[in-house]
């Protein structure tokens, strides 16, 4: 236990009571050189708000004191919510903001929040924000607008809530309009704004690929890779060598396949399974030895741990780690010899594993399959496919019965499946979107799927039991207060919940079971994704929740994903030994927290910028569809309108004020938005008939209007503190006659669209 834990354990006793810096070190007895040791780590405590100090000069940790210390959940309304870090239960609530108690805050920021009224009776503890402790963001993308002797620039996250005013000498040749990245420079105070300048002129808005651009700065995700990265990455060879294969199992008898997407360049897993005695497999999980090539504190390891994950956008691919490292001597490409960090379990026919190994070695892929070719194969049954791989189609056939043997043994454990089809946006040479595509999870990703989650829970369990400092893919049980809510959508659909108080995930996975197939599957299962909390890295196994496992870490994808190779950095150290020093032991307990939550907020940065692009090209793909009507469900409901999925997956909304034929009050229990005076009801899972009256690729948002109960000039209508909807770049605007919207006549059979009612 190091000077920093000791403190914190001192202070988190049930006795203690704040004391000031010299009472404390009294009573812990520190003397002589250990007390400037001591005031050192007390400042960094406090600085950190690992500890808090009254105004009467006295420590104590804020857990005991009525704080809270987590990162702050703004809002584009003006409030927020902090979350918790160091939840003191598995189901403690967030805390909310209002507008008036955000003081300088802004979205992301990690805070100290003073709780004023506890959670009770459905309402959500409330407190107010007395400190920032580390801004999340000091660069800001958004637009630039100026006066005569001033500028100010309108962040695009709106959820950031301040306007950063820009002094005139720091305009730094920014225009009018133009889209920006600014450096904040003054953080805002009660009556004084932020103030910045610009660093960088993106462009104007409405340019070609400025909004994708946008996205990447508002992120800060790297485009380029520095000199020194790319230098080193040069100096990585082609091929291996005969000396670099001391140590190493020659593997490359074995006839190993990669299964992946079409346009993946990135190999890093390759498969291999044999059918053994009494029901029993061989499975062979192989994946590219990454970290080999990219040693601990090299420039190509720092470069991989700042970006954390490689980002896959709509129109491009920002990796981890060079090409000529990804695509190149690390990738598993078909008929070269490569590096690989191994794992072959026994697996017996109820899906257990029997025995296992984990060891560096060679191989040879033989081939390069894809999901397609694979599907077609072992479901479609192509002939011409299975005459021309003929010499797979028995390794192929074991690994669909072995696919299934681990499917049902996870299923009889309770993890809980979501299969949520994936929309894949096509684009043309210029970036249009021209297809929207719904990708469902078939056999062949369903095979790649179960062998990658046996090996990491292998190798997870492999991990723990060597009791060595490791990082680990956790999955924490839901909140109750989220169970509740969840609990009464299920009412409304004849389901429940169990009365425990702790919630399995085999209790959800009975539910989606029972659900499935049904018009309320869709919405059951998005609402019950989204009570669950998310899977974060952590240096401690808290155990997998949805996966309803014990242990669990990610081993297989070391060329996108940093924690990945960590883990393959942990099992070359314990190879041999099976332990490390007791130096190298300390330095693990102080680094891996770190990285674990580096690495999980840079996942979440990644999946957020992904799921922007994504958007973003569905607004501009449904703009050409305005003044056409089409079936859609409610997929949310709200007090100001209902949230309407497309079958093509895009989702759009319908403000209350848009319904013309009555006022509607919003009925939470019921999930429900009900007329006053007609008693219709509009509940979520209901079928819905809409007409596209709006899509703005600015604030990537679309408006629907009800096809029997709205009309569109309502739903372009300004809302208080807009400006006009109907006019300016980004908007798509109907033609309007005297009765309302004019159908437009131009075909639209490009690309994937919601089936039209006849």
């Amino acid at each position: 236990m190091n000077l920093k834990e000791k403190i914190l354990a001192f202070m988190r006793k049930d006795a203690y009571k704040p004391l000031t810096a010299e009472d404390l070190a009294e009573q812990m007895e520190f003397k002589g050189t250990d007390l400037a040791e001591f005031w050192d780590v007390l400042q960094q405590l406090e600085d950190n708000a690992d500890i808090i100090k009254t105004r009467f000069g006295k420590y104590g940790v804020p857990e005991r004191m009525n704080l809270v210390v987590g990162r702050l959940s703004a809002t584009n309304k003006g409030f927020g919510f902090v979350i918790p870090e160091n939840p003191q239960s598995p189901d403690e609530p967030d805390v909310f903001i209002p507008p008036d108690a955000m003081i300088s805050a802004m979205h992301n920021d990690r805070v100290v929040a003073r709780v004023h009224r506890q959670s009770s009776q459905g309402r959500a503890r409330e407190g107010e924000i007395i400190r920032v402790v580390n801004r999340a963001n000091s660069k800001i993308v958004g637009t630039f607008e100026c006066s005569r002797h001033f500028g100010f620039v309108t962040p695009d996250d709106q959820r950031v809530g301040h306007d950063i005013f820009i002094p005139k000498d720091e305009f730094n040749g920014a225009s009018v309009g133009a889209k920006v990245v600014v450096e904040i420079t003054k953080w805002p105070e009660k009556r004084r704004s932020a103030e910045g300048k610009v660093i960088e002129v993106l462009g104007v808005k409405g340019d070609p690929g400025i909004e994708i651009l946008s996205i990447i700065k508002k992120h800060n995700l790297p485009t380029e890779f520095p000199v020194e990265v790319d230098r080193a990455a040069d100096k990585a060879p082609a091929s291996i060598s005969a000396g670099e294969l001391a140590g190493r199992r020659d593997l490359r008898h074995l006839p190993l396949v990669t299964i992946d997407g079409e346009d993946a360049k990135d190999l890093d897993d390759a498969v291999y399974v044999k059918r053994l005695r009494e029901g029993r497999f061989l499975l062979g999980v192989y994946i590219a030895d990454v970290s080999y090539y990219v040693r601990e504190n090299t420039p190509l390891d720092q470069e991989a741990r700042s970006r954390g994950t490689s980002v896959y956008l709509v129109d491009r691919v920002l990796p981890m780690l060079p090409p000529r490292l990804s695509n190149g001597i690390c990738s598993l490409n078909a008929g070269e010899d490569r590096l690989a960090m191994s794992i072959e379990m026994e697996i017996d026919y109820r899906g257990k594993v029997l025995s296992y190994e984990i060891f560096p070695s060679v191989i040879r892929v033989q081939k390069r399959l894809t999901y397609t070719i694979v599907r077609k194969i072992l479901v479609d049954h192509d002939e011409a496919l299975r005459a021309e791989h003929q010499d797979l189609l028995e390794p192929l056939e074991n690994m669909e019965r072995l696919c299934h043997i681990l499917r049902d043994r996870r299923m009889r454990r309770g993890a809980v499946d979501f299969d949520f089809p994936e929309i894949k946006v096509k684009l043309d040479q210029a970036g249009q979107p021209v297809e929207l595509v719904k990708r469902v999870r078939t056999l062949s990703e369903s095979i790649i799927e179960e062998f990658m989650l046996v090996a990491n829970e292998t190798v997870a369990e492999h991990m723990h039991q060597l009791g060595v400092p490791f990082m680990f893919r956790v999955h924490e049980q839901p909140e109750q207060g989220k169970m509740d809510k969840l609990n009464n959508l299920l009412h409304n659909f004849g389901q429940s919940l169990p009365k425990s108080r702790e919630i399995r995930p085999s209790v959800l996975q009975k539910i989606l079971s029972r659900i499935a197939g049904r018009p309320e599957e869709r919405i059951i299962s998005t609402v019950m994704l989204r009570s669950l909390k998310q899977a974060r890295y952590e240096a401690e196994n808290l155990g997998h929740f949805g996966l309803a496992a014990t242990y669990y870490t990610h081993f297989t994808s070391p060329i996108r994903r940093y924690p990945d190779l960590i883990v393959h950095r942990l099992i070359r150290e314990t190879f041999n030994t099976g332990d490390v020093s007791a130096k190298r032991r300390q330095k693990l307990a102080a680094m891996l927290p770190e990285i674990a939550i580096h690495s999980s907020q840079r996942e979440r940065a990644a999946a957020e910028a992904e799921r922007e692009t994504v958007d973003l090209k569905k607004v501009e793909y449904m703009a050409r569809f305005i003044g056409e009507e089409f079936d859609g469900v409610i997929n949310g409901v709200t007090a100001f309108g209902i949230f309407i999925e497309l079958e093509n997956g895009v989702e759009g909304l319908v403000r209350v004020s848009s319904m013309d034929d009555d006022y509607y009050q919003y009925v939470e229990e019921q999930y429900a938005l009900i007329g006053e005076r007609t008693k219709k009801v509009y509940r979520l899972g209901d079928a819905a008939r809409i007409l596209v009256a709006r899509a703005n690729p600015a604030d990537r948002t679309i408006d629907f209007v009800l096809a029997d109960n709205g009309s569109i000039a309502k739903a372009l209508a300004p809302r208080p503190g807009e400006k006009s909807r109907s006019k300016g770049k980004g908007t798509a605007k109907p033609e309007l006659t005297a009765a309302g919207p004019k159908p437009r006549k131009k075909k639209t059979t490009t690309g994937q669209k919601p089936k039209r009612r006849k």
